[in-house]
């Protein structure tokens, strides 16, 4: 095992000064995921699209891809230097932003949201695995709550910025036929946005990884162990890899086989077929790559997919995306159809703005400012609360669901513009404050050298279950009912599953943080016995 930072060299000025260049790279990870938020009514004129597939563009073909590749790098993040994989999903992201201002189908577009995907699967795992090992646990939950901040940062930020961008080059460039290389203005948005996290990269590639000389001398292989990842997790090399252990290749065309069963009949019945094709390979590969864990790292299979109370969690921890992620892309396209109907709509509330700029303001700001308060208050109650209960966190995490509840109904259903903007930053503070406890409660019930992993996992259900369904589903049946206020109301069906789950997890989790040790040596006496 390689060696651990000192309890005494952690939380330090270097920690808090990583921790900030990680939490900056966050907020633009977010600025170029969530644009799309703002553009979404200028896209779906333009590229003549509909609600289903902008659900589809915001979170399916992103969402897989950020899913899949998140766990062989979040692997690689357990053995490689983490800054330089940060480093480089900035770079891959940022060019895919910029690529995706010169799409002119919905194909293209969709190519290029697969893009940003991959990039930004590189950066969490390697963030969640330096902030665990840089800081004592007593301050880790404030610390992965200040860095998932920049989620919320991000995500609010995106809309005053893409509303400023897209104004600023409608004034300029009235015209698209007269404006550098053709560009509309939701192009020259995504093309100009890429520039920031190019250069980012610079200011991450000075800090350093204090576990990377200690990984050399210990001779990790990291690029060897990713190419065994990508086979597992890749169709079809993931054929190839179950053929390579006995009795595995059968099980894996039969969980082949009922995915693309259940995939055809979904997209036959919903006539979404790139929706389900992409989350049914998904699914297949999410299973093949579980199936191959659990015999290359029985220890860490058992810890994750093997404990149920984890698997429930990760589920769990998606359902509670699957709300957010889908009012948090909506909320802006909603308030425009609502408040702002007719193309000579004026702003109600910003003097000399455009409806768009006004929305982009009072929902952007009012949901940066809100939701970064609310995932630090979160993670300072969550530990402070575990210091007195061992269970603190969950409970946490449960207060945030059952409050956010009624804010958001109430927020969707007035009349009132000003009732809308106001309950922006209130519902936002309450619904961002599990986001720490949750990814904090996961790493408790691995080994450390599991982080990374586990925090793939953890960003595995927030992707599957949460950004590639909810977005979507809301899009849909908005569209099937005619009302999207009825297609956001509809998300909250998962609420009573998600806290019956943590009221199950609330009563295993001592045991579990207790046992993780003999758990993972029983494991892996197992695994090298099969």
């Amino acid at each position: 095992m390689l060696p651990q930072a000192s309890p005494q060299a952690a939380g330090g000025m270097r920690a808090w000064f990583v921790l900030g260049v990680l939490t900056l790279v966050y907020v633009i990870s977010f600025i170029d995921r969530q644009i799309l938020s703002i553009l979404a009514e200028s896209i779906k004129l333009d590229l003549r699209l509909n609600d289903a597939q902008l659900g589809f563009l915001y979170g399916t073909a992103f969402a897989i891809f950020y899913a899949l590749f998140g766990i062989p790098l979040g692997r690689l993040a357990d053995s490689w230097n983490r800054v330089w994989m940060v480093a480089a999903g900035l770079i891959g992201w940022s060019l895919m932003t910029s690529l995706s201002g010169f799409a002119s189908t919905f194909a293209i577009l969709a190519i290029a949201r697969v893009g940003v995907g991959i990039g930004e699967a590189s950066t969490s795992p390697a963030a969640y695995s330096l902030i665990t090992d840089l800081f004592p646990q007593r301050r880790r939950a404030t610390a992965l709550s200040i860095y998932t901040s920049g989620l919320y940062i991000g995500l609010g930020l995106s809309l005053p910025v893409g509303g400023m961008l897209m104004t600023l080059w409608k004034t300029y460039f009235p015209s698209p036929a007269a404006a550098p290389l053709g560009l509309s203005a939701w192009q020259a948005t995504f093309a100009l946005l890429g520039i920031p996290g190019l250069l980012m990269s610079a200011v991450v590639l000075a800090i350093r990884d204090p576990e990377w000389e200690q990984r050399r001398i210990a001779g990790a292989t990291p690029w060897r162990r990713l190419g065994d990842e990508l086979s597992t997790i890749v169709p079809p090399l993931t054929l190839f890899a179950a053929s390579r252990r006995r009795g595995e290749l059968r099980i894996n065309l039969a969980i082949l086989a009922v995915v693309a069963i259940l995939s055809a009949a979904v997209a036959w019945a919903s006539g979404d077929v790139a929706q389900w094709l992409i989350y049914g390979t998904g699914v297949y590969a999410v299973a093949s790559w579980a199936q191959a864990l659990r015999h290359r790292d029985r220890a860490t299979f058992d810890l994750l997919w093997g404990t149920p109370v984890v698997v429930a969690l990760v589920i769990a921890f998606g359902a509670i995306a699957f709300i957010t992620y889908s009012t948090g892309f909506w909320a802006s396209p909603y308030a425009l159809r609502t408040f702002y109907e007719g193309s000579g709509a004026q702003s109600r509330f910003l003097q000399d703005t455009t409806p768009l700029q006004e929305v982009s303001l009072l929902v952007g700001w009012g949901s940066a400012i809100g939701s970064a308060f609310g995932v630090i208050a979160g993670g300072l109650v969550a530990d402070f609360w575990r210091r007195r209960d061992p269970r603190g966190r969950i409970f946490t995490i449960a207060g945030s669901v059952i409050l956010s509840a009624p804010l958001t109904a109430v927020m969707f259903a007035t009349q009132q513009p000003l009732t809308f903007f106001a309950l922006v930053p209130l519902t936002t503070f309450v619904s961002s404050a599990w986001s720490g406890a949750a990814i904090a409660t996961i790493n408790d019930l691995v080994l450390p050298r599991m982080r990374a992993t586990a925090g793939a996992t953890f960003l595995l259900g927030m992707s599957l279950v949460g950004l590639a369904l909810g977005p979507y589903v809301a899009g849909k049946i908005g569209m099937a009912t005619g009302s999207l206020r009825v297609g956001i109301f509809s998300l909250y069906i998962v609420a009573p599953f998600t806290l019956a789950v943590l009221w199950f997890a609330s009563r295993r989790l001592v045991e579990l943080e207790e046992t993780r040790e003999s758990r993972a040596q029983a494991a892996s006496t197992l695994g090298r016995g099969d």
